[in-house]
């Protein structure tokens, strides 16, 4: 897998997001750096292990992981003989805490019959050490009873404290007039006295302070000083003790930091399946079934950078007849996001990661490669088409039989001519290189090259020629057009002018014949398929194109408001359109519009028996709102209204 292809495809977004879902910083990293795996086994076994951690969130919930913040760096200071400090013990028993939690977690999680609860027999309990340092730090502070001389030394400075507050309150009390302030004050440590300034040398001490004003003076008296003495004595002692016992609840660190470290190895991992279930769960994602066989199989397949609300599901299903897949249709209708569904479903698949879609089969690939956006470079002096081909030359050297090859806008960005021939080299050499591959094009020859080509098949993104909205939906089996003309034409562009564009782009001979499409849709009626007497073959050529492609002989005699009997259900319906160029005949059945072979249908009784000449089927075909639509619509551009299809039309 290219780190290129991967970048164009946007899976860096994907594992940012799928990092969000991690607790310890150790798992973001691990997942930013997650790639796609090559061995089906392996490939696998990751996805059971987020369809278990999947399961175990919709059943139980959320696991109890351990953020584990500077975990390992305070175990490297006690294995370094430094001294941990309370906050950096309070830390390591806060992680032991967690561990415990995480164990009796997974202990539920064995009733859902999950292979990721055995990580449970993995952790270490450290129930020892977790009560030395809870009974010995409390509040990121050491404890009294963190051992007996502690206790006694902070006994004995309680009480010195107290002898020396108690004679310098005595002083307060009997000369009142020589202090600003009738209470001890604390300056530097000391107990001092507020001193008025004129009476400064009455009192023997030592100055530590003086008030902003100068009219006070604190003073630390030397009656009290022994007593300071001894309080020092004692404070240094305690703090050795204090010194001492983090010493002693560092080196028991040490010794159980092998067993610290196998804890955080397990959270690490059961942060990492956790994340991508997490994700899992946010897209409403499914486990891909992985195989050897070279088909793809996605139903309602969703990009997942793309809000639900916004995602038109793709449904891509070929089978291993199918080499490659060349989609067309007009621009901003899709192409390259269905391109890409395809490669992010594919990469996040090979990692291990659940995909957002109905269903998904999905072959195993050494490489997913693509060639997706114009890649023009300033610096490098490349064009769009130069940068194209650049990166088709290096995809090819590296494409083999089990490569998924993903081309964009192919042989885009030069002479149509030239680039039309350079994209049937490049299909031809995927064909040769045995690749599964999926390309998108504007060129028609292209589509032609594709109809006729064993192991291509052609697929088109849907547009609403009525509202030239794009449907944004993938059709197998069709290949599309750019509706240029329909959409000029429905922008009110003048009928004389659609004309001489079609002539252009269908009518003209270049050395050999052009391809031709219908051009009924330029006019609204028979009788404005009118052209100038003056340009003969300008309305030989339209009127040829506009003649229907021959069908069935046998469909070809059922007529619009034919009565007709379909088989074997012996249903009486009526026809709403005439045979396309499979046979099929579209036929209205209580209320519903399906289409059916022509040989399943019989005539029961003819349009001309049924109705009037020249009746406007409309009126029994189409509903009153698309009918007013439509007229206004022929008038020119309604850029507020929009012809409705119904959606329930199937074959038969």
């Amino acid at each position: 897998m290219t780190e290129k292809s991967m970048q164009a495809l946007e899976f860096d977004k994907i594992l940012s997001m799928l990092s969000e879902n991690a607790i310890s910083n150790m798992a973001k990293q691990k997942l930013l750096t997650l790639r796609p795996l090559l061995g089906e086994a392996e490939v696998k076994a990751k996805i059971m292990e987020t369809t278990e951690g999947r399961k175990i969130l919709d059943h139980i919930g959320s696991p109890p992981l351990a953020v584990m913040k500077d975990t390992e760096m305070n175990l490297e200071l006690a294995e370094k003989g430094a001294m941990l400090i309370p906050e950096q013990l309070t830390s390591i028993g806060l992680f032991i805490s967690s561990c415990k939690r995480m164990k009796a977690f997974l202990k539920r999680a064995e009733s859902l019959g999950v292979g990721i609860a055995g990580y449970g027999g993995s952790i270490n309990e450290l129930t020892g050490l977790q009560t030395e340092i809870e009974t010995a730090i409390r509040n990121n502070t050491v404890e009294d009873s963190a051992s007996k001389e502690l206790k006694d030394l902070r006994r004995k400075i309680a009480t010195v404290n107290t002898e020396i507050k108690t004679k310098l309150e005595g002083m307060l009390r009997s000369k009142k007039e020589w202090f600003a302030d009738g209470y001890v004050s604390l300056r530097n440590g000391h107990y001092v006295l507020p001193v008025k300034r004129e009476f400064k040398n009455q009192v023997s001490g030592s100055v530590l302070d003086i008030s902003s004003s100068g009219s006070t003076y604190f003073i630390e008296p030397s009656s009290v000083a022994k007593l300071k003495e001894e309080l020092s004595i004692l404070e240094i002692a305690e703090s050795n003790e204090e010194r001492r016992i983090l010493y002693q609840l560092t080196a028991l660190v040490t010794d159980y930091a092998s067993s610290i470290r196998m804890n955080m190895e397990v959270m690490v991992a059961l942060d990492f399946i956790f994340a991508k279930a997490k994700l899992s769960l946010d897209m409403k994602a499914v486990p891909p079934a992985l195989h050897t066989n070279r088909y793809i199989k996605i139903v309602k397949g969703r990009h997942p950078l793309i809000k639900p609300s916004e995602c038109i599901p793709l449904d891509l299903i070929t089978d291993e007849s199918v080499q490659g897949i060349v989609i067309t249709g007009p621009n901003t209708g899709g192409k390259t996001v269905s391109l890409k569904t395809i490669g992010l479903l594919q990469l996040m698949a090979q990692s291990g990661l659940h995909v957002p879609c109905d269903e998904a089969l999905l072959p195993m690939n050494n490489a997913v490669l693509c060639d997706i956006g114009d890649g023009q470079s300033i610096r490098e002096n490349l064009s769009t088409f130069s940068s194209h081909i650049s990166n088709i030359i290096n995809i090819l050297d590296h494409t083999d039989g089990e490569s998924l090859v993903l081309l964009d806008e192919l042989g885009s960005g030069t002479d149509p001519a030239e680039g039309m021939g350079i994209a049937i080299a490049i299909l031809e050499e995927l064909i040769r290189k045995k690749c599964l591959f999926v390309a998108t094009t504007h060129y028609p020859e292209v589509k032609e090259y594709a109809n006729r080509t064993a192991g291509l098949i052609n697929a088109k993104m849907a547009f609403d020629r009525e509202t030239l909205k794009p449907l944004y939906r993938l059709e197998i089996g069709e290949a599309g057009e750019s509706c240029a003309l329909y959409i000029a034409k429905r922008l009110g562009l003048p009928k004389r002018m659609l004309e001489r564009a079609y002539t252009e782009a269908y009518g003209k001979e270049k050395g050999t014949e052009r391809r031709t499409i219908d051009a009924s849709f330029l006019y609204n009626t028979e009788e404005e398929m009118v052209v100038s007497p003056s340009d003969p073959v300008m309305m030989d050529r339209i009127k040829k194109a506009t003649q229907p492609k021959p069908v069935n002989t046998r469909s070809q005699r059922f007529q619009l408001g034919d009565s007709v009997v379909v088989y074997p259900q012996k249903k009486i319906g009526i026809v709403f359109q005439t045979a396309n160029e499979k046979g099929e005949i579209g036929v209205i059945l209580q209320k519903k519009k399906e289409f059916f072979n022509h040989k399943r249908i019989q005539l029961k009784a003819p349009a001309s028996e049924l109705y009037p000449p020249d009746y406007d089927f409309s009126i029994v075909f189409d509903s009153v709102a698309n009918r007013k639509a439509r007229h206004k619509m022929e008038k020119g551009y309604q850029p507020d209204l929009e012809i409705i299809y119904e959606d329930d039309i199937s074959r038969k």
